[in-house]
């Protein structure tokens, strides 16, 4: 059979639908390699959700395409969100092609490559809605850490974003099936699962008729083995006392919130189709703070909508200063086909959007210094990753970082350390986002 390479754009969610469609594609006897250069068979699972991610999935096409000159590839697949958005505009402006896939037959994807490998130009869609998300799937995360994703779609349609109209409306997996696929990780060597979904607070309401989040975590948390849980994407209006909560009591839950508000002004979030003003969001950041002392807050943000006004970007600079996000991305806002924001008025230009962004983030630089100044002395609990052989050291994440989107801990070590492993590390001095330690004495003692 030929080998097949997989490269997949954008967030943990379209990761888990690639892993998905590599477990079906070794089933039927595919050999999966790392290797681009190597397969006979590429696809590119992409991302489409603003303009920089196009951009980024366009250029990996084109660049996956070189290998049939240069190497061994007979056949070039793309499937995700931008498959699923721009359907035959793809094959009609990029002929090295040879398959366009739509979300709703990641369940087809053995045929379609077979299709392509035998010399057919396939272009395939279904509903978006027969996207599974709860198949077998290969992971392709280190071995001690797997995303979950636990839903699909979104029905919250703001009015910047166009995940409703590429992932259909928002459908949650049932509780028994995540939690055995929970377990099912742990037994493959698993300690950290991160829950994602488009809205994970919304999880199990269009079955239950409540969300189930709290219920899910606290399921989970029993599962031998598993030892931290982290969620992201968690609304700020539906982040509920009951799953407050549940974070603050149970040990395995990461006392990690990642709530992207997006903006703070009441006129501007209306416009948005959000809900909330400053004043709400202070009040939740403040109620998160008493109720769990050592969580961490992240949070998203989107500077130069249209009609931004110079008074309510400062008033976005001024929140962000008061509330302290521990962590935080802000990107300029980026004007979607088939959005309502696209074609809103007092559009604003590319220069100020960009300028905006880059205050806030000079803005947070400054507290996220501030803050991991103050964690100098402390012992962290860390989750080892790697071993740096240029600058000689170890380093992970602690429970206050998120793979890939958050910083990370470099750290010494007198002994030799088993990736995957947590160790308590010392922090001695920061730099920027990350934290700079040595494992704590006791730690070898233990």
């Amino acid at each position: 059979m030929a080998k097949i390479s997989m490269v997949s754009l954008g967030c943990p969610k379209n990761l888990v639908d690639a892993e998905m469609m590599l477990a079906s594609l070794k089933e039927a006897g595919f050999e999966i390699t790392p290797y681009e250069s190597e397969a006979e068979v590429v696809i590119v699972n992409t991302c489409g959700f603003i303009g920089d991610a196009k951009k980024e999935a366009i250029e990996n096409i084109l660049d996956v395409a070189r290998y049939k000159e240069e190497g061994n590839l007979k056949a070039l697949v793309v499937t995700g969100c931008l498959a699923e958005r721009y359907r035959d505009d793809i094959m009609g402006e990029m002929p090295e092609v040879d398959a366009v896939v739509g979300i709703g037959k990641n369940g087809e994807i053995v045929k379609i490559v077979n299709d392509a490998l035998s010399g057919k130009k396939v272009c395939e869609y279904g509903e978006k809605e027969d996207l599974c998300i709860d198949s077998p799937r290969l992971v392709s995360t280190p071995k001690y850490t797997a995303y979950l994703k636990i839903a699909e779609g979104c029905d919250n349609c703001c009015t910047y974003c166009a995940i409703p109209a590429i992932r259909g409306r928002f459908r949650s997996r049932r509780l028994e099936s995540v939690v055995d696929e929970a377990k099912t990780l742990a037994k493959n060597g698993v300690k950290e699962i991160i829950l994602v979904a488009q809205d994970t607070t919304k999880y199990g309401a269009d079955i239950y008729g409540k969300s189930m989040l709290p219920t899910l975590m606290k399921e989970i948390a029993k599962i031998d083995g598993i030892e931290w849980i982290r969620t992201l994407y968690t609304y700020p209006d539906k982040i509920t006392d009951e799953l407050i909560e549940a974070v603050a009591n149970e040990d395995k839950l990461c006392k990690y919130f990642d709530i992207p508000i997006q903006h703070c002004n009441k006129e501007i979030l209306q416009r948005m189709n959000r809900s909330g003003d400053k004043e709400s969001l202070l009040a939740l950041v403040k109620k998160l703070r008493s109720k769990i002392p050592q969580v961490t807050l992240r949070t998203t943000l989107i500077t130069g909508f249209p009609g931004e006004t110079e008074q309510q970007f400062e008033e976005l600079c001024e929140f962000v200063a008061k509330a302290k996000f521990d962590r935080l991305g802000c990107f300029a806002y980026s004007p979607e086909e088939d959005t309502p924001a696209a074609s809103f008025e007092e559009q604003i230009d590319e220069q100020t959007k960009a300028d905006r962004a880059e205050i806030i983030m000079n803005d947070q630089l400054r507290t996220v210094i501030e803050n991991n100044e103050a964690k100098i002395g402390s012992i962290r609990t860390v989750l080892v990753e790697g071993y740096d052989d240029y600058i000689k050291c170890y380093f992970g994440r602690s429970e206050a970082d998120a793979p890939e989107i958050d910083g990370k801990v470099f750290f010494l070590s007198n002994e030799p350390l088993v990736i995957g492993d947590f160790v308590k590390v010392q922090i001695n001095d920061t730099i920027e986002y990350d934290l700079l330690g040595e494992v704590a004495e006791n730690e070898y003692s233990e």
